[in-house]
């Protein structure tokens, strides 16, 4: 072996046991293997989501026309935006009985292999998913696989995969007040493989690029695990699962919500915690989610916009400091549609009220934050982009400070998290270094005795 040539895992297992063979039995060499740490996740992402974000669309509200054929001709639009991965709010056909509102909720799904005709034909979705590939976009769709409507061609054809309650009758999740719809029953092998079988159906034919799984933790995870190889078999596919757990991330999910750093950064918005809340979330992300898990970070969604209000109601004068903060910190940044035109409007679930589209700062802002996430390596997805490190700075309790750094790009984060000013100054060298600043342009030098003058709510992002 040359003096120069990089030692494989192999050769150093090889060499230790050597050594070890001097002083200690075969069975302790043994042992040596058996302790060799071993990878968590055991499959690998598509190369194109490395940098990639995701764009959410309510294709119902998301157009005048609220139809397939109206979203493929904003596909250039939001290629323009800097988006990547387009995920569709359900496809499919909606339940008519018990549905709620005039249209219907699209998580009470009637037939997993048709589409809604309310949104246009297959041949019309198609296109949008052709289209959306010629300008290097990908598309995935929502799964629904927990439950269906009462009226799914399932509850004629196979009543005996629903799960049932204790007087034998089909049942909405237990605990929620989801009446529109009724739950499966996955202890059924005919039901995971009529399920499978969809899911690769819409991927091998139709051409999509993936799932966003709704209330993923709903299902169990070994199908999930295996219905997720039998896609990725057919070709790279993007999983994103509506839930949050580090088993989610070995098998089947590329992508996970990160809701506890929503809670978090909304609790400080709202004044019910400070700055150092931030720590706890971080601390979990890095010691106990694997490397390679992107943890999905949003402002606001459809669930969110709907019931709760939009990210104006929930972040107030906070809002842009979350959005930056999104997009610079680990994981895989969404933005719903709308958000781009500041809309302030709470989006109606079951009718048609579509986005009112209007010119906006924040079209400027996203587009801005989508190119600095695509090209600035450090704040690439998962094991692709740089660890984030806390920078320590004099005010933790006000301001949230970190560089990402892989060596070939750096970024240095300074959040004002708090309704006061801040001039905080920091500790450590690892910010020291030449930068530009991410709204300004304007070059600055950071030291030792380097001081910010912060407003409250404000953000500083500098870019090495």
């Amino acid at each position: 072996m040359k003096p120069d040539m990089p030692m494989t895992k192999s050769i150093v297992r090889a060499l230790a046991c050597a050594a070890l063979l001097a002083s200690a039995p075969l069975a302790h060499c043994a042992a040596l293997a058996q302790d060799q740490p071993k990878e968590y996740v055991q499959f690998k992402h598509a190369d194109w989501t490395r940098n990639a974000s995701i764009y959410q669309i309510n294709t119902r509200q998301f157009t005048k026309e609220g139809t397939f054929k109206a979203a493929t001709g904003q596909l250039p639009r939001l290629k323009a935006l800097g988006v990547d991965i387009l995920w569709l709010m359900p496809i499919h056909p909606i339940g008519e009985a018990k549905r709620k509102g005039s249209l219907g909720s699209p998580y009470a799904v009637r037939d997993f292999r048709a589409v809604n005709p309310e949104l246009g034909t297959l041949a019309e979705f198609r296109t949008f998913v052709e289209r959306a590939h010629a300008l290097g976009l990908r598309v995935i769709i929502d799964w629904v696989g927990n439950h269906t409507s009462w009226d799914n061609v399932l509850m004629t054809q196979h009543p005996d995969w629903y799960a049932r309650d204790a007087g034998g009758k089909v049942q909405p999740t237990p605990w929620f007040n989801w009446d529109d719809i009724i739950d499966l029953d996955y202890s059924k092998p005919e039901l995971r493989r009529y399920m499978t079988d969809a899911m690769k159906y819409w991927v091998q034919d139709v051409g999509i690029d993936g799932y966003r799984v709704d209330a993923a933790g709903l299902v169990p995870q070994d199908f999930w695990d295996n219905a997720s190889r039998e896609l990725r078999a057919i070709k790279p596919v993007f999983m994103l699962a509506e839930w949050e757990s580090r088993d989610l991330h070995r098998d089947a999910f590329d992508a996970s919500y990160a809701w506890t750093w929503w809670d978090a950064l909304h609790d400080i918005a709202k004044g019910k915690a400070d700055a150092s809340r931030m720590n706890v979330y971080y601390a979990w992300g890095q010691k106990f989610y694997p490397r390679q898990a992107y943890r999905m970070l949003y402002t606001t969604n459809h669930d969110k916009n709907a019931w709760d209000g939009t990210e104006f109601d929930m972040f107030g004068p906070a809002v842009d400091a979350a959005i930056v903060f999104s997009f610079v910190s680990e994981g895989i940044p969404m933005i719903y549609n709308g958000q781009e035109a500041g809309s302030t409007k709470r989006l109606a679930f079951f009718e048609r009220d579509p986005i009112e589209w209007k010119p906006s700062p924040y079209l400027a802002l996203y587009q801005k934050l989508l190119a600095l996430k695509k090209n600035n390596s450090a704040l690439w997805n998962g094991e692709y982009g740089a660890q984030m490190v806390q920078v320590p700075n004099q005010q933790p309790k006000q301001v949230f400070s970190f560089v990402r750094d892989n060596g070939k790009d750096k970024v240095f984060v300074v959040l004002n998290l708090s309704g006061q000013p801040a001039t905080p100054a920091f500790e450590k060298t690892l910010h020291h270094g030449a930068y530009r600043d991410f709204a300004t342009g304007a070059k600055i030098n950071i030291d030792g005795s380097s001081k910010f003058e912060m407003a409250p709510w404000s953000y500083r992002v500098l870019v090495k």
